[in-house]
């Protein structure tokens, strides 16, 4: 049974109050955000980076020590989640305790980060499992909903989502990866009715035209709406930058109505783009800060894959015409209690002996979506006695034990993790606890620094890299870190 919330219609405020709450809404924390993947994650951060805004991104939620000693300075931070990952009861027990720890930091925005291809169903990354955990914890009449993202070719036109992939643009339902993909299929590019298949909640729609013209008008509609269909989300179209900015004011200043309690908001790093038009314009964060976008090179790269996307397909084979060795992880073998510690050595011993060569090393489970290895490993799972939704947390807790010895043993400083629904556990494996953008190499795809209690990691340089991040030479320009 859903709880609805009473909306409060502003009306009666009148165009001077909000705008009076607005101009004087100076919080001590800007941004506090929890990412349902890793790659998802950086994503933000890179977003944050190039807003002018100190983040840092938690593996784990941070204590109070940590964000009052050397994270204290921080605008904003985050948490990496693996919600993304994970059925309804499981998200709902993983963000409960996390949402209550964003809202005790004080932070004016609290965002729950999904991806900006909407990657969700009924029974893994269900969205609206975590709505449900976020107006219980928060207490919003209603909650502002964002996917599109100008910046890495997400659109939202009508209420229906659109992504870039290989040069032209595609309807959710007909993306080359997204319909296909073997976790959350995209078969509804509406995304009012995908939500629908995940829960009972009511959504309304500032599609593009209510976004129009000056900054009262368009309030006023979504004001006029909001009171009319008391809805649990509200869903914003996303076109262009000029309109971005025109959404963030609009969150901006409901952030400042409810100053102290925290504005939940659930969207992509779309949310980031459009807070930081809004901040830099109210001279909230440095609006002349020059953004890295380039690195030193390193003489060895080690890239671990557990994507099977058409795109990380093409990045693989440039890669390995660049002279990056190539080894197939069997992950079969390797979840077999009998074959798991010699399949292991030998690919622990090739790919040191290709380290020790100077070349760059690229570990991959599946070379594309059509890889004989997928079939192969969802059969090891069905022996093993696992769920088909085991798969990422045994993935990437299997590449993420491989790269820590490899960068540990070969003294490695740079690595790329390839796969949005495997970085989480292959990051924790790490036993990192901590990271900060250091150059936004290329859109969705950061280089960040990471801070671990392992002074062999200390330091680490790290790319974390979602299925449609990247260019064909994505693997190689990490390398060369421009």
């Amino acid at each position: 049974m859903r709880t609805r919330l009473t909306n409060e219609p502003q009306a009666d405020r009148g165009e001077a109050t909000a705008e009076a709450a607005f101009s004087g809404c100076r919080p001590a924390k800007l941004l506090c955000y929890y990412g349902d993947d890793f790659t998802g994650s950086t994503d933000v951060l890179e977003s944050l980076f190039r807003a002018g805004v100190k983040t840092a991104l938690f593996l784990e939620p941070p204590s109070d020590d940590r964000l009052r000693g050397r994270f204290a300075s921080m605008d904003a931070f985050g948490v990496a989640g693996v919600g993304r990952s994970l059925t309804p009861e499981e998200a709902k027990r993983e963000l409960r305790p996390i949402f209550e720890t964003l809202k005790k930091a004080g932070a004016a925005v609290v965002h729950y980060k999904i991806c900006s291809t909407f990657d969700s169903s009924p029974g893994i990354g269900n969205i609206a499992a975590a709505a449900e955990v976020g107006r219980d914890v928060f207490g919003d009449e209603y909650i502002p909903l964002l996917a599109g993202v100008p910046y890495l070719g997400r659109y939202t036109l009508f209420g229906n989502h659109f992504a870039a992939a290989g040069g032209e643009v595609h309807r959710l339902d007909r993306h080359p990866t997204m319909s296909r993909h073997p976790i959350t299929p995209m078969k509804e590019a509406d995304l009012r009715k995908h939500l629908a298949e995940q829960g009972e909640h009511s959504v309304s729609l500032m599609d593009i035209l209510a976004l129009d013209g000056p900054l009262p008008e368009v309030r006023e509609r979504m004001r006029r709406r909001l009171e009319l269909e008391k809805p649990d989300m509200m869903l914003f179209d996303v076109l262009d930058e000029a309109r971005l900015e025109t959404v963030g004011r609009l969150i901006w200043e409901e952030a400042c109505r409810v100053e102290g309690r925290g504005r939940f908001v659930i969207g992509s790093s779309g949310i980031e783009y459009a807070l930081g038009a809004c901040w830099k314009s109210e001279g909230l964060t440095g609006s002349g800060t020059e953004v890295p976008t380039s690195v030193p090179s390193v003489d060895r790269l080690l890239v671990v894959s557990g994507s099977c996307s058409p795109i990380t397909e093409s990045q693989i084979d440039s890669a390995l015409r660049a002279g990056f060795a190539g080894i197939r992880v069997p992950v079969d073998e390797l979840l077999g209690e009998e074959q798991a510690a010699q399949a292991r050595m030998r690919l622990l011993e090739e790919a040191k002996a290709r380290l020790d060569e100077g070349k760059s090393v690229l570990l991959y489970s599946a070379a594309g979506p059509g890889d004989s290895s997928i079939e192969l490993f969802r059969a090891a799972l069905t022996a093993g006695g696992f769920r088909a939704d085991d798969s990422s947390r045994l993935l990437g807790s299997i590449l993420g034990s491989l790269a820590r010895e490899l960068i540990v043993g070969s003294g490695l400083t740079r690595l790329v993790v390839a796969g949005g629904d495997t970085s989480g556990y292959v990051t924790r494996e790490l036993g990192l606890y901590a990271l900060e953008c250091a150059a936004a190499l290329t859109p969705g795809g950061p280089l960040c620094r990471a801070s671990s209690d392992d002074a062999r990691l200390e330091g680490l340089e790290l790319v974390l890299k979602g299925g449609q991040v990247g260019g064909v030479d994505f693997f190689e320009r990490v390398r060369r870190g421009s």
